[in-house]
């Protein structure tokens, strides 16, 4: 058994890090293809939003596809699907045909987001300890590992529809081969499926607003450290790249160590330390006028959030033990929702008033977070030693849910 769930940890994490690795693909090649199809900034912001609503409309889905093929087979196919996708938006003759590309490329993203995670959370279950943080963890790895090969591809000036290509099979030989090691799940015959567009309950709504903090706060850090550094303390272009560098560095790091903070003190506390840590850090870049103290402050952020979302995820599953898919569905639509306004909305508030106003807001919005913490206990996790997912609470999770008739038993290995 212990091998097994070994074996299932290893799957898992290589799959967050197949996924991180597309994404991170993709990322790099977008100048390419702002070239490539001439586009300018305003048609450009259009195809860009198409991969975030693509996510955002097909999530609550994926709790109905797991329910009828299983949860190892359905992560398999959408992550295979999701490495497909990568070849696509290179691929797209106009601007038209790139924004379904990156509809498609979004809506595999997001449900593949969603089924992993789920798998992360029986996982999680299984071993009796948080793994999640390591797993998104994982997923940091692999986006930097296919951005580095990115910047080398095109600073060899190599064709994006031939990178994107081999990268494309790559990834899905790759996730092909490491994803067999999976967990299965399987509904018990006549249980009640779940509904083809999920609504979350109200405690996977709760927890998901404490989500929905962290990801504003870190969309709000990744897309506008740079320009803050710059604009606000007149940093040159090297040390205000070196803001978001530092941020996201912090934040990788952070979430590969994250669950040895989390054994030691339980989810709600290490969210609440968490967000008073990104709140600090909020606080030092609106005081900050010189370079170093706001590239000071945005680590801090990024040790502060990093964690945070990773434990909603696992909060989110265990709020809906019958079918983790569907609480993390919840989650992951809210997450994705604030990821998809951060950007914009930390724009549109500097407009109005100042880019240290703004983050200022950021940090009070961080310190919601914190103080809304404690509804992770209430979905199951438990409020200190760090255990998470019980057998005996599993069993009370199960047995509730068996009265109403929506369990999903898991096959072992």
């Amino acid at each position: 058994m212990h091998n097994d769930n070994q074996r299932a940890r290893t799957a898992v994490a290589a799959v967050f890090a197949v996924h991180g690795a597309v994404s991170g693909s993709m990322a790099t090649r977008v100048p390419w293809i702002q070239e490539h199809l001439h586009l300018d900034s305003a048609a450009l912001g259009l195809a860009l939003f198409c991969p975030a609503l693509g996510a955002f409309v097909a999530m609550p889905m994926s709790g109905r596809l797991i329910h009828r093929y299983g949860g190892r087979a359905v992560t398999r196919v959408l992550l295979a699907l999701w490495c497909a996708a990568l070849a696509l938006p290179t691929l797209s003759p106009g601007l038209a045909g790139l924004c379904v590309a990156f509809l498609v490329y979004g809506a595999a993203a997001g449900m593949c987001d969603v089924t992993m995670n789920a798998q992360g959370v029986i996982v999680e279950r299984r071993l009796e300890r948080s793994i999640m943080s390591g797993l998104h963890g994982m997923w940091s790895v692999g986006s930097l590992v296919g951005a580095g090969v990115g910047v080398l591809a095109a600073q060899a000036g190599i064709d994006a529809r031939i990178h994107h290509g081999v990268a494309a099979l790559v990834l899905l030989l790759a996730g092909a081969v490491m994803s067999r090691g999976l967990p299965d799940t399987r509904p018990e015959p006549g249980r009640q499926a779940p509904p083809r567009f999920a609504v979350p309950s109200r405690a996977v709504l709760a927890i998901g607003a404490v989500g929905f903090c962290a990801t504003f706060a870190e969309g709000a850090s990744m897309n506008w450290a740079a320009v803050y550094v710059k604009d606000v303390t007149g940093a040159g272009p090297g040390l205000a790249a070196a803001g978001y560098a530092v941020f996201t560095l912090a934040m990788g790091a952070t979430r590969l160590a994250g669950d040895l903070i989390v054994r030691r003190l339980g989810p709600v506390a290490t969210v609440r330390a968490g967000a008073l840590l990104a709140t600090a850090g909020g606080v030092v870049v609106v005081v900050a006028r010189t370079p170093s103290p706001a590239i000071a402050g945005f680590a801090l952020l990024g040790l502060g959030v990093a964690v945070i979302v990773p434990l909603t995820f696992a909060a989110g599953g265990n709020a809906t033990p019958a079918s983790p898919s569907l609480g993390v569905a919840g989650v992951a639509t809210i997450t994705y929702l604030s990821g998809l306004m951060a950007p914009a909305a930390t724009g549109w508030i500097a407009s109005l008033t100042s880019l240290s106003v703004t983050f200022c807001l950021i940090a009070g919005i961080t310190l919601t977070a914190a103080v809304t913490a404690g509804v992770l206990r209430s979905a199951g996790e438990p409020g200190h030693g760090g255990r998470v997912g019980k057998a005996d609470d599993h069993q009370d999770a199960q047995h509730e849910a068996e009265q109403d008739g929506h369990v999903e038993t898991e096959e072992q290995s």
